[in-house]
């Protein structure tokens, strides 16, 4: 059986193991811990870095902001506001509810434009089949 100290130690890995469980290399770890995108890495007497289960749960929801396109500038300001705790709630909201609006309106857009491809799409094949005449 493991005890609730053996399991904290488990849970613990070092910085390539984190690398190959979030799929982010390990200069990008030290890169995110160094731009303030994740709060500060617990390490070792050595200096090696120990990421716990809340730490990758933080570099997961980095990989997600910076997928979707908020600015690193918005994540630290996202970072900085949750380590103030419960009195910044509002403000966390209000950040990415904004940019849950860009994606959207970007979402808007690109449907539009795939539409305007399809659409354009139909054509050429119509055409290649012999079914309409090339005259755009």
């Amino acid at each position: 059986m493991v005890t609730k100290t053996e399991k904290a130690v488990e849970e613990k890995l070092s910085i390539q193991e984190a690398a190959d469980r979030t799929g982010v290399s390990p200069h990008t770890l030290r890169y995110y811990e160094r731009a303030g995108l994740v709060p500060s890495i617990e390490r070792t007497s050595s200096g090696h870095r120990r990421y716990s289960q809340d730490d990758l749960g933080w570099v997961g929801f980095v990989c997600k902001l910076r997928r979707a396109g908020l600015p690193i500038s918005k994540i630290r300001q996202y970072v900085k506001l949750q380590q103030r705790g419960g009195e910044t709630l509002s403000q966390r909201f209000d950040l990415l509810t904004e940019h849950r609006d860009v994606i959207r309106s970007q979402i808007a857009e690109l449907s539009d434009t795939l539409e305007y491809l399809d659409a354009k799409l139909r054509y050429y094949a119509d055409v290649i089949a012999g079914r309409a005449d090339d005259c755009v």
